[in-house]
């Protein structure tokens, strides 16, 4: 079967770090394109990052520029979506994606999602 599983996700204060990590199931990274996404209470889901299958030159949200960062494992069965700098407002649900290309990911919204999806891991920033 076909799928990812991300974890990592938590409790933690603001100006502080949590890793995500997702893990490729029945597959791997090699030649798909990972992204990650976040949904808050009562807002879209929006696309946080993105890194594509041949060209891993990663897109970022403009709120997490600078404080998130994408890696991927050398084996590229897992990716990891490193969060510094936590504040409040990145308070979501958060998943990762895979799918052929960043193109179609991005194009996942609260109601429709392209590609294979995780479950999602919760994260909480307190002030």
């Amino acid at each position: 079967e076909v799928q990812v599983v991300e974890s990592g996700g938590g409790s933690v204060q603001a100006g502080g770090s949590l890793r995500l990590s997702c893990a490729a199931s029945g597959f791997s990274f090699d030649d798909h394109a990972i992204g990650w996404f976040r949904q808050a209470p009562g807002k879209e889901r929006e696309g946080v990052s993105c890194m594509g299958g041949s060209d891993r030159t990663p897109y970022y949200l403009d709120s997490v520029k600078g404080r998130f960062a994408v890696s991927l494992d050398a084996a590229k069965t897992t990716a990891y979506l490193q969060m510094n700098s936590l504040r409040p407002e990145d308070t979501a649900m958060y998943w990762c994606a895979a799918d052929s290309t960043c193109q179609t990911l991005l194009l996942s919204t609260s109601s429709v999602r392209f590609g294979f999806w995780g479950q999602g891991t919760q994260v909480t920033v307190s002030s």
